[in-house]
């Protein structure tokens, strides 16, 4: 930790994302002297969440949900009580049992904010979590041959590039408490996630690139190991930073984190089967763009690949603590 007055100042580290990706990073993040606030995205519209923001009229849960159990400082039973899927049939069939309870919470509280809030409150979470924006928003995508998809379940499954996404309304009201958190922030930390679906959403959201770009903090993206199919196929680390600068403008990232391991082959023909490949560390590409990189062995091997959320964590932490005595010391 770092001084401040004379007194220890703990980093203050805000990750922008959803999915599977930042909950990872999450997991490593929060076992560091430092304070989190995870900003999630709303625009997931399939299974549960999709159901339920259907029938209730509430941002979906699934995306907080996932966050909230990688900051929970709580028993591994409970974490599995709260992913569990029912299977067996009839109207509770697909539902998680955690985002059944953020509905609830919702309903009690009457505001999905503090239900989040009260659900942190009860797993003990180390960190916040928010959502982007609070407004019911559906992430929309204008495809290659100038067709346009609906919704972020559906747009990977068309088999069709994506040319660009966009958020319906547009510009939608970002969370106050968001952009604060993101204005006093010491590092932003963008990714990974699905490119399309899970990071452009958020950086969509009215104010939220523009306050990220005035922001004093270290700003950095952690980029994807493998590629996506029906959203990153074939896509290099340039590639995935170039697509966001093509949708929100240049120089947003200081940083970037990729992974130049290549996995063993056995593992690398699985994933070929479903179209995916390792994510090519092109380095000097993404330096033309006025951006660091920080390339490393960022993989385990569970029966998927994943990031080393330890090891993505102290780059992190590095960047952030070295800014941080950097400005102290001139």
């Amino acid at each position: 930790m770092l001084k401040k007055n004379g007194l220890e100042k703990r980093p203050h580290v805000v990750c922008i994302g959803g999915g599977t990706g930042l909950s990872v990073i999450l997991r490593g993040l929060k076992n560091l002297p430092i304070d989190i606030t995870a900003i999630v995205t709303v625009a997931d519209d399939g299974g549960s969440s999709g159901r339920l923001r259907d029938q209730l009229q509430m941002p979906p849960p699934g995306d907080i949900r996932n966050v909230l159990i990688a900051l929970a400082d709580t028993e591994p039973l409970l974490a599995s009580l709260l992913q569990h899927r029912f299977r067996s049939g009839g109207e509770l069939d697909g539902h998680t049992l955690g985002n059944l309870m953020i509905a609830a919470l919702q309903e009690i509280t009457g505001d999905f904010t503090q239900a989040v809030k009260e659900m942190s409150h009860v797993l003990a979470v180390r960190g916040r979590v928010l959502p982007a924006s609070e407004q019911d928003v559906t992430l929309v995508a204008e495809m290659s041959d100038g067709s346009i998809v609906k919704g972020e379940s559906q747009i990977p499954k068309t088999g069709k590039k994506i040319r660009r996404v966009f958020l319906h309304p547009p510009d939608p009201k970002p969370l106050e408490e968001a952009v604060q958190a993101i204005e006093r922030a010491d590092g932003i930390v963008v990714g990974p996630g699905s490119l399309y679906t899970s990071i452009l959403p958020n950086l969509l959201v009215k104010d939220m690139t523009e306050t990220i770009r005035a922001s004093q903090a270290t700003k950095i993206y952690v980029c994807n190991v493998m590629t996506q199919q029906g959203e990153t196929d074939d896509f290099s680390a340039y590639d995935h930073i170039r697509v966001i600068y093509d949708h929100v403008g240049e120089q947003l990232f200081e940083t970037a984190i990729i992974n130049n391991e290549v996995p063993p082959g056995s593992i690398l023909n699985r994933y070929a089967l479903n179209h995916q490949c390792m994510v090519l560390p092109d380095k000097g590409r993404i330096q033309q763009l006025g951006c660091q990189v920080i390339a490393d062995n960022l993989l385990l091997y569970h029966s998927v690949i994943r990031h080393d959320a330890q090891r993505v964590s102290q780059h992190i932490y590095r960047l952030i603590s070295d800014r941080m005595k950097r400005r102290q010391s001139g």
